[in-house]
């Protein structure tokens, strides 16, 4: 049951932060992201949000600290539109999973050439 509940939570998350960013948020740093995912502990205090970049490494840690310096105003969205316990304190990690994701599509493909 537990599990589900934690689903739907980082669910909720996810949505409220997507829109917010998709909305714009105002610093420039920000660019085209996407939230993946959102990991929420289990007693609400902090959840890691994974987000993947367009863009190279710059734009991306350009991007992260410019979240990081909005998560004050991100969190205080989440409070206002979800009726959770408590709300929490939001850490903000690169998704590597898509970069590895062609990474083994591009091993494949090699693989298959020889």
């Amino acid at each position: 049951m537990a599990g589900q509940r934690m689903r739907r939570v980082n669910e909720a998350v996810r949505e409220v932060l997507s829109e917010a960013i998709a909305e714009g948020l105002k610093d420039p740093r920000i660019g085209f992201v996407t939230v993946t995912s959102v990991d929420t502990a289990a007693d609400l205090r902090t959840a890691k949000v994974y987000v993947s970049v367009l863009g190279g490494e710059e734009e991306t840690e350009e991007t992260l600290a410019g979240l990081e310096c909005s998560h004050g105003f991100l969190q205080s969205l989440i409070a206002r539109q979800l009726t959770l316990k408590r709300t929490p304190q939001l850490t903000f990690i690169r998704d590597e999973s898509i970069d590895y994701g062609f990474h083994i599509e591009k091993i494949l493909k090699d693989i298959e050439d020889e």
